[in-house]
């Protein structure tokens, strides 16, 4: 199978706890029982629940106070489904798929630039695409989410003022370049797209009106594994949902 990106070696364990928002105690399938570095400051609403598999990577690195990282949980009881929990590695996939050109929608672009200022609100665009003077520069920025009520995921799963920034600083760049907002679905198993109304009623009507006037929306799916990561296509997306419940 053709991986977008490949995990290092992994390791498998089930989840004790997570607290303090950055630290998970894991017991791996040796019976040791680990302290492992959560990169995932939100909620992990429905992908933080003791006794689900997880998997691991180790660092060697003498400088890091924790060596192992949670990278990934598993869900679902009749359909499992490997969820990623590591919100470091979303923007680092995109840059590769952006490199692959994996993105019909986005056209033509030659040169990818970084955490690039822009806007009013002193804001740092994830990724400038550009390419010949007659292209509109595109404005691309990436969410990660992992939050679902059965194949529909959602964003935000908390209050984000930052989120909602982004929103703002994207839709004042319109009509004199193109602005993308670009939703990182951290699992496979999840075909439809919707702003999590219920959990930040603001960024929802952000985001539509946002779309309303030109902001374009890529909810990406995404196969997760131990093994890697691989592009799937595009969710369906549906802009206005009853709260889920």
């Amino acid at each position: 199978m053709d991986w977008l990106y490949q995990y290092p070696t992994l390791y498998p364990g089930v989840l004790v706890k997570r607290y303090k928002r950055f630290f998970a105690d894991i017991e791996l399938v040796t019976g040791e029982v680990i302290t492992a570095h959560c990169p995932n400051t939100g909620p992990m609403t429905a992908v933080s629940t003791p006794g689900s598999p997880v998997q691991v990577s180790y660092s060697d690195n003498p400088n890091r106070k924790l060596p192992y990282t949670w990278e990934m949980i598993q869900v679902g009881d009749t359909e499992p489904a490997w969820v990623g929990v590591n919100t470091a590695l979303p923007n680092r996939v995109i840059k590769l798929a952006l490199e692959k050109f994996l993105f019909p929608e986005l056209g033509k672009y030659s040169l990818i630039r970084f955490e690039v200022p822009y806007g009013k609100e002193k804001s740092r665009v994830d990724f400038l695409l550009t390419g010949d003077e007659s292209d509109k520069p595109i404005y691309l920025e990436v969410k990660s989410t992992t939050w679902a009520q059965g194949k529909l995921v959602l964003f935000p799963d908390t209050v984000t003022t930052r989120g909602q920034k982004h929103l703002r600083e994207l839709t004042a760049l319109i009509p004199q370049a193109r602005a993308v907002m670009l939703y990182f679905i951290n699992r496979g198993d999840c075909n439809q797209f919707a702003p999590g109304d219920i959990a930040d009623p603001l960024y929802g009507e952000l985001l539509r009106d946002a779309v309303s006037l030109g902001v374009e929306v890529l909810p990406c799916r995404f196969e997760i594994n131990p093994e890697g990561i691989r592009y799937l296509g595009l969710a369906d997306f549906i802009p206005s949902m009853p709260n889920p419940v």
